[in-house]
């Protein structure tokens, strides 16, 4: 998608790629629904995201993995789990040509949710 203007929806995000990306795309998009299904989509930094109090989680199709976003800090043995995955600042790479590990994926998404809520907990208790 370098280069090219934004999309407006995640579903235009999606179609911009090759059926079998967009297969991808699609049910990674479906994990994190399940995960948080009250998360609002949108498109940030031209990448479909996920928000709930504050930005959840991003992910974007590369020409040889999918990115997901930010990265994850804070948990022992789930940071274990990704280490493989990790890029160079901290932000996960799941390559195009291995299985996509969508159950890790989901437990990310559920991760970043436990974070946020603490998040906006500490936001709450400082006003």
């Amino acid at each position: 998608m370098t280069g090219r203007s934004a999309p407006g929806s995640i579903d235009e995000y999606i179609a911009a790629f090759p059926p079998e990306v967009q297969s991808i795309l699609k049910k990674i998009r479906l994990t994190i629904r399940k995960a948080v299904p009250q998360a609002e989509e949108k498109i940030s930094y031209k990448m479909p995201a996920f928000a709930l109090d504050g930005d959840l989680i991003y992910f974007a199709a590369f020409k040889k993995h999918i990115g997901v976003f930010p990265p994850v800090r804070g948990d022992e043995k789930l940071s274990k789990q990704l280490a493989r995955y990790r890029g160079d600042k901290g932000n996960l790479r799941f390559p195009l040509d291995e299985p996509i590990p969508y159950k890790l994926i989901k437990r990310v998404v559920k991760f970043r949710v436990k974070e946020q809520a603490e998040r906006a907990r500490s936001r709450r208790k400082e006003k």
